[in-house]
């Protein structure tokens, strides 16, 4: 598991800049957060942000009046969302071995924070996110198109890096998740960037 201590400390290390850099959310997140929250409204359990980073795509949810909570490997990145968001509940943790208990969440979101771990290692995430979503639950996943993979040495400001990036395909992923006991969810025109499954 050595991976998981370079994503950490390679997260540590641009912390500051990344969330200096990486602040505003786009239209094309307005609607993929609005359609979430109405699909977990009234649930009554929170929804899961894994790879959280700073806090932001954390504030966008709990905007839309979900209980949130964020989890990252990097404290430094947990610090700087605990210090923009003073009123969330955010914790350093891995999505690889999530503490929580089965059937507690409503929804799992990772916004483009899958990348990060090895292709073998995604079926124990999805495994994670299966057993920690209630239910008819949701996973909504954001990640980089493709098949190739390529090492990140440096990245926000030049701070130095230890990082693989693995693109991936919608139907890729998708087999994956269906080995895990998640299924797609129907909506149009769904870019493919991104996927809505169900438990």
């Amino acid at each position: 598991m050595d991976f998981l201590d370079d994503i950490s400390s390679s997260y540590d290390n641009v912390a500051a800049s990344y969330a200096a850099m990486i602040v505003d959310g786009a239209d094309w997140e307005v609607e993929a957060f609005d359609l979430l929250g109405k699909l977990v409204a009234g649930s009554g359990r929170p929804v899961l942000d894994v790879g959280c980073g700073p806090g932001r795509t954390t504030g966008l949810l709990a905007g839309r009046d979900l209980s949130v909570i964020g989890i990252d490997l990097s404290p430094g990145m947990i610090e700087i969302a605990r210090r923009d968001h003073p009123g969330l509940d955010f914790r350093v943790g891995s999505m690889t071995a999530l503490d929580l208990p089965d059937s507690s969440v409503a929804a799992v979101v990772a916004w483009w924070s899958i990348i990060h771990l090895p292709r073998d290692v995604v079926p124990q995430a999805f495994a994670e996110f299966h057993r920690v979503l209630a239910p008819g639950g949701f996973l909504l996943l954001g990640f980089h198109v493709g098949e190739h993979s390529t090492h990140k040495t440096s990245g926000y400001g030049g701070h130095p890096m230890n990082i693989d990036v693995h693109r991936w395909t919608g139907p890729a992923l998708t087999e994956l998740a269906g080995a895990a006991g998640l299924t797609p969810y129907q909506v149009s025109e769904i870019p493919e960037d991104r996927l809505l499954l169900q438990k």
